[in-house]
């Protein structure tokens, strides 16, 4: 067993533990927390297939800004069992029944691809998910609308600091 292996099997089973842990923690900021576990080994699963573009995005953009959204959210609630509210019976029994489906779906999927079953990824090999050849794709072929968005971002946020400021 290679150490790429034992990396990803390592990576598995943390992101599939935290996964866990996010569904049945009681505290809504310990989910949130455990969430972010999850981004940063889906993240070391992006590096260990050579797409670091993917890893440092996911980390920026989720586990950077979402997460702190949504921290900033519950905060803003002020969840507390105190003011939870009954759980009607029904609503888990439901949600237990399309989890059991999706599941069933899921692996009648998987069982029925028969594609998949010598295949594997190719590791450390190639320059599809590499930061510079993004770069390069993104500054060579794609200036012009590149160049675009860039003052379609900075338009928006003159527009978002000129309707936020008071008189």
């Amino acid at each position: 067993m290679s150490i790429i292996e034992i990396f990803f099997w390592l990576l598995s089973g943390l992101a599939i533990f935290s996964a866990i842990m996010v569904l049945i923690s009681k505290n809504p900021v310990h989910s949130v927390l455990w969430l972010i576990v999850v981004f940063f080994a889906i993240s070391g699963h992006y590096i260990l297939l050579n797409a670091q573009f993917l890893a440092i995005v996911n980390l920026i953009v989720y586990a950077g800004a979402i997460m702190v959204l949504f921290l900033f959210v519950i905060m803003l609630m002020n969840l507390n069992a105190d003011a939870d509210p009954q759980k009607n019976v029904w609503l888990k029994v439901i949600g237990i029944v399309t989890g059991g489906l999706l599941l069933t779906v899921l692996v009648s999927a998987v069982r029925s691809s028969n594609d998949l079953v010598n295949r594997s990824a190719e590791l450390k090999t190639g320059s599809i998910g590499l930061i510079k050849s993004l770069g390069i794709t993104l500054f060579n072929e794609y200036t012009v609308p590149f160049e675009l968005s860039s003052i379609l971002f900075l338009s928006a946020m003159v527009g978002a600091v000129v309707i936020g400021k008071k008189e």
